[in-house]
């Protein structure tokens, strides 16, 4: 009983949208025989057994026709029905959501498919072991964006050069993106995601490099206890939860807007006696409450920069990986981490900075350039750089 419960829970948060009539409750209590549970929901009691409790999620009819990706993509083209452009970038979203519905399962299924653990490959670029799902991963993003037909460039965190994509399946844009951020996470079931950019190429016959602020789209899809992914095309940050049932990501976070301040702050605080004094002096004010804000900030730190970043651009706060001794130039990648996500976060009410400019205002010289980055609610992004410029 308690098992068929689980999975019907699990079901529910997989898909994100479960919905429950009149504060409807499923309650493990007896109802005459054994496996059975009981759905409450207003003045309508039915009896569920075991099997019906594993294959059934509740959704009202609201929810059924809730707007999916894919509809706010027809809508996009219905309003603007002379934009190629706009057609294009809903035919490589149609990839995107594909290719992260593949991955969202993936990881789902990692632990009892045997796809945890390192590959076995060595290191990639960046001078760390890949995992298994590091490869997975990157595969399926590659698949998925080269059948859109739109694609002329790829640029993944896996690879060590561009993919140029010619023939019947080229295109004129180019697509960055970590296909698995997070991914020393995946043993300990811990979130991770996929980060994305997308820009044109503009017919140009190498990988172009160009600053962030060419983005025409952006976005991240989180794996967690559901599916979610946060997408902007510089109007505004909206976000989509995977349907498990329905196999679509549906508008469940329309129009994010990010707090001003926040009363958490995300970083790898292991390395602080490796960072410059003003950041440690920064840090002092803030977890004791003599910062601008007069506020006790809290630590929060996953790991991963997808479900940091989630969490910050949902409540505020900061998320910051400073250039220290090691990284002189920073950890995170510019093009396919910072910038994707300094489009969201400057979309959402927010600001993102290396210390010395917009993340977004950074020229890239290569496809794995590294940047500091200070990311969060505008108040607290433009305090943290004060220190940083001490």
């Amino acid at each position: 009983l308690l098992a068929a419960a689980c999975v019907a829970s699990a079901s529910a948060a997989a898909g994100g949208i479960l919905h429950a009539q009149g504060a409807a409750s499923l309650s493990a209590k007896s109802v005459g025989r054994a496996g059975t549970l009981r759905l409450r929901g207003g003045q309508n009691d039915h009896q569920m057994d075991d099997r019906e409790i594993a294959r059934t999620a509740v959704f009202s009819k609201k929810n059924r026709l809730s707007m999916t990706l894919s509809d706010f993509m027809r809508e996009r083209c219905l309003s603007n029905p002379k934009d190629e452009a706009t057609k294009e970038l809903e035919c490589i979203m149609n990839g995107v959501q594909a290719a992260c519905r593949l991955i969202a399962d993936m990881v789902g299924k990692a632990g009892i498919q045997d796809m945890t653990g390192l590959a076995g490959t060595g290191e990639n670029v960046q001078g760390e072991e890949q995992k298994k799902l590091d490869i997975l991963s990157n595969d399926v993003f590659k698949d998925k964006l080269a059948k859109t037909g739109c694609m002329a460039f790829l640029g993944s965190e896996e690879e060590d050069e561009a993919i140029h994509i010619t023939g019947k399946h080229g295109g004129d844009y180019v697509a960055v993106f970590d296909p698995l951020d997070g991914s020393s996470n995946i043993d300990a079931a811990i979130s991770v995601g996929t980060i994305f950019g997308i820009y044109k190429a503009n017919g140009a016959k190498t990988f172009p490099l160009v600053k962030g602020e060419a983005q025409v789209a952006a976005g991240y899809c989180m794996y967690s206890t559901s599916s979610i992914m946060m997408v902007t095309f510089g109007e505004g940050v909206h976000g989509f939860t995977l349907d498990s049932s329905l196999g679509e990501f549906v508008l469940t976070h329309p129009n994010v807007k990010m707090p001003k301040r926040g009363k958490i702050y995300s970083t790898n605080q292991g390395n602080l006696p490796q960072w410059p004094s003003g950041i440690k002096t920064y840090f002092e004010k803030l977890t004791t409450g003599e910062g601008e804000s007069k506020t006790k900030y809290s630590l929060r730190y996953i790991g991963s920069m997808v479900g940091d970043m989630h969490r910050t651009l949902l409540y505020g706060g900061i998320f910051l990986y400073p250039a220290d001794d090691k990284n002189k130039n920073g950890k995170l990648r510019l093009l396919y981490e910072a910038n994707p996500m300094a489009m969201l976060a400057e979309n959402a009410g927010g600001k993102a900075s290396t210390g010395k400019e917009r993340v977004m205002e950074l020229m890239p010289t290569k496809l794995h350039d590294r940047c500091p980055i200070y990311i969060g609610s505008a108040e607290d992004v433009d305090e943290c750089v004060k220190y940083v410029n001490a």
